[in-house]
Order: C-alpha cells, then structure tokens, then sequence
C-alpha cells in the first residue's frame, strides 16, 4: 500500500489501490487482494470505481493459472492529459503531457514576461487550446495546469509576491485567472522549483539531495531533499540570487539592494557590459553566442560568472551536503565555460567530506526541464489518493 516516510498508510480507497498500480505493472484482482489486504469483494469494487472514471483499464494480456484468464488492471496514463507553462523573463514554453508525463506537444515563444500577467496569461490559454487541437484532444480530458513563474510566489495561494522582474504581476491571482479560462484545476511555483522537479524526477531519481541552480536574467535554485521539492515556510527557499556577493561591490540590483549575485552574475548583467564594450548583446542567450563564438570578453565574464555563483554554492554545500548539482537556465548553455568557474570555488572551498562525491554538471533535459517539472507537479496532485477519491465518489 502507499505509504508515508514512517510507513503507515496513506488509505485504504480506489486512489489508494491506484497509487500501486502507477508503477506501470499490470495486475490482477487476486494480486492487489495479496498486496492491500483488503477484501477481494472491496477491491472488486474499487477497481470497478476507476474503471468508471477511466483511471485504469484493463490490459492488453490476460494472466492465466491453469484456468480462465484473470483479468489483469493497469494504470491508464493515456486518459487525460496535463498542461504545463515555463514563463521566464523573456520567453516561454508551454507544452501538453499524458500522465505517465510523456511530452505530447509543445510550443515556445519569445516573450517578455513585462508585458503584464493578463497578456502573458491569455497566450497560456491560447496555446493550451492549439496544443489541444493539435493532437486532437478535447479540453474535457485535461485535468489540471501547471505554471512556474520567474519570480517569488507564495506556494499557498500561487500568487506573485513583489517579484522584481514582473511589473505589474504582485498578488496577482494567476491559479484563479487561468481556472476561469480552462476549467480546469491550475498549480503555481516559482520556475527553477519545477525545473528542479523534472530534473530530478525525470533525470536524477537516484539523486536523494540535488540543487538545482539556474543562471539566466534572474539567478535561483531548487533545492530536491530526500527526495522531495523542499519550498520553504512561505515558498520563498532556494532564492539566492539576492544573497550578497564581494564581486557584485555597490551594483544596484532589481531587488532595490546592492551587491546581490543577481546583480554582479545574472544574463542580464553580463549583456549590458558586453553592450558596453561595442558588442550586440541584448540579454543572456546572446551572451552565450558570443561564448560560442569564442569572444574573450564573453569568456571571461561567463568564467568569472561562473565564479561568482560558486561562491555562494560553495556555502549551500557546506550547509546542505547534496549529492549533485545541476545547472540549468540560459547561461549554463555555455557548458563547460561556467562550469569551469562553478567547480574551480565549489572544490575549493567546500570541506573535503561534502564534496567527495558530489556531481556538478548542466541539465540533462535542458530548455524541457521547466515544462515536465510542471507536468509533474500537476500529475502528483491529481493522481492524489484522496483526489482520487473525490473523482470517484
């Protein structure tokens, strides 16, 4: 049975009995008999709620003992379909998984999240309705949404709290908003926590402590303990773009303090010293072209970049102990230039028995990473026990 940590039960119901059967392992009723301990006749019945409510469905391939064929159940992730939006600072992506969370579609754009919520907001809707008709799906089969915003949001109500690079988003209800356009349940975190979320769900499941730090515009991390999203008391964990940095001096930061990490190492920094110098760099994914290119001005500001995001790692390493560190946003599309400058201060000033075996390297799914976290957090939430339940009561 589903279990909590200190391994009771989380329920005896249909959602339950369909928690055992996500593994993606067909069974039949004289299993799940064996493995609940319920009765045959109250697992008859709940196998017959979810089959109902299409949760699961019978599989292709009947068991036999000697007998008839048993009929074997298995989790029907092809029944509904979840939503999942990515909003970073200038641009988007928004994309459809089933709820196994396998990419079905998906669609990205380059957007500025200043053009407000109800700008940006009504693109969501737009685009979950093409994504929809695009594989053919009624938007009766989708059951939630999931947004990740660049910026702080309270986790309890999945509202924008004084996000520094969001003008006009505070306190905006966006969970609400969308729930009246899509009808359909809508999650709201912060975007480097679902980028965390899928990085290790669908990447690192291995990994029981991992970081993950995304450097773009903005600079933030999710922090994976035991296994699980740790937010915070309010939501606000993991903000470290605005800890204070020596290399960062007086700059003023979007925040309204000086010398914040964000302000010293951010894209959005670096683009502006290399549109000091002459070059034509309008935010981070420029700055990452001319690190291709080989420029040594772009060289030398992602490697000191690099730097400046290690310094304050090389302290969560110290206080955390995770096993990985991942780098994930636009920035870390330079690769081994920014992690060069990351692991040169990591292994240097973290004590030796935190670093024995920790990893530091870029996201394995990449631009991806944000959308799947948001998929899955939907999923979680959804295939709930106890929302299970509600679905078939």
């Amino acid at each position: 049975m589903p279990t909590e940590p200190d391994g009771t039960m989380t329920g005896t119901g249909a959602g339950a009995l369909l928690s055992i059967l996500r593994d993606g392992r067909a069974r039949t009723r004289a299993e799940l008999t064996q493995v609940t301990g319920l009765a045959r006749s109250t697992v008859s019945q709940r196998l017959d709620a979810l089959l109902a409510q299409r949760w699961i469905v019978p599989a292709d391939d009947a068991v036999s003992s000697g007998g008839r064929p048993a009929v074997a159940f298995a989790f029907n992730h092809g029944g509904r379909v979840v939503a999942s939006a990515d909003l970073g600072v200038t641009h988007a992506r928004v994309a459809l998984t089933d709820l196994a969370g396998t990419l079905l579609a998906e669609r990205t754009a380059d957007l500025s999240i200043a053009r407000g919520p109800v700008a940006t907001l009504g693109w969501v809707v737009d685009t979950v309705g093409a994504l929809l008709a695009e594989i053919g799906t009624e938007r009766s089969r989708l059951c939630g949404v999931g947004v990740g915003l660049p910026g702080p949001v309270e986790h309890a109500t999945g509202r924008p709290v004084n996000p520094p690079i969001m003008p006009g988003w505070h306190d905006f209800p966006v969970p609400e908003w969308l729930e009246a356009r899509l009808g359909t349940p809508v999650l709201v975190d912060n975007d480097v926590n679902i980028m965390a979320l899928g990085e290790h769900r669908a990447a690192r499941p291995e990994a029981e402590h991992l970081i993950f730090v995304k450097i773009g515009t903005g600079i933030g991390c999710g922090i994976i303990s035991e296994r699980r999203l740790h937010r915070g008391a309010q939501g606000a964990a993991g903000d470290i773009g605005h800890i204070r940095v020596t290399s960062a001096g007086d700059v003023i930061c979007r925040c309204g303090n000086n010398g914040c990490l964000e302000a010293g190492a951010g894209g959005g920094t670096l683009a502006a010293r290399l549109r000091a110098a002459g070059l034509e760099a309008a935010g981070s994914r420029d700055v990452v072209r001319l690190v291709r290119g080989g420029n040594l001005l772009a060289l030398q500001l992602i490697r000191q970049a690099g730097r400046d995001v290690g310094d304050v790692l090389a302290a969560l390493v110290n206080f955390f102990n995770p096993a990985a560190i991942v780098l994930g946003g636009d920035l870390a599309e330079a690769g081994e230039h920014v992690l060069a400058g990351v692991r040169e201060v990591v292994y240097s000033r973290s004590l030796p028995l935190a670093t024995q075996h920790l990893t530091i390297s870029t996201s394995d799914l990449g631009d991806r990473a944000g959308v799947l976290g948001g998929a899955l957090m939907v999923i979680d939430h959804v295939l709930a026990p106890a929302a299970v339940d509600r679905t078939v009561t």
